[in-house]
């Protein structure tokens, strides 16, 4: 697999089976995650490879949704999924979790997968003219809400 577009990694005093546990409750992934105002089950009820979940997401006045399925979920070690708005490939997010003396590293990533011709569309959609750039520094403000939840 090719590099992340976008990345980010935080030490979290917390158990990586329950950080794991934060990260694949898709209440606490709405509440966290900087860009997403909500998240439910479309296909299964909880993490499982191949289960469906449709995202809503926000910027300012702008909404949009996307319907992602899990690719993995090994409980205590990653969390992943692919995006996608209607047919189109967005991305591919992944948590991964590695215990430590202290708890647990946890990295989050994301791949963008859009294909050339829908970024300049996908500016005025979402508003977001520099999607990496946000995309960095959207997973370090999701990142330190998962290291206060997850140590609280």
């Amino acid at each position: 697999m090719i590099a992340p577009a976008a990345t980010g990694s935080i030490e979290v005093a917390a158990t990586a089976q329950a950080v794991y546990d934060l990260v694949t409750d898709l209440g606490t992934l709405s509440e966290i995650a900087a860009e997403t105002s909500a998240i439910r089950w479309q296909s299964g009820s909880s993490a499982a490879r191949g289960a469906v979940f449709r995202g809503t997401n926000r910027n300012g006045w702008r909404r949009w949704t996307t319907t992602c399925t899990v690719t993995d979920a090994e409980p205590g070690r990653c969390f992943g999924f692919d995006v996608r708005h209607t047919v189109l490939a967005i991305a591919h997010w992944q948590y991964a979790i590695e215990p430590t003396d202290d708890g647990c590293r946890v990295t989050e990533s994301m791949w963008d997968r859009r294909p050339g011709w829908v970024k300049v569309p996908g500016k005025y959609v979402t508003g977001i003219h520099d999607r990496i750039g946000t995309n960095t520094a959207n997973i370090e403000a999701t990142l330190l809400r998962l290291k206060a939840r997850a140590e609280a």
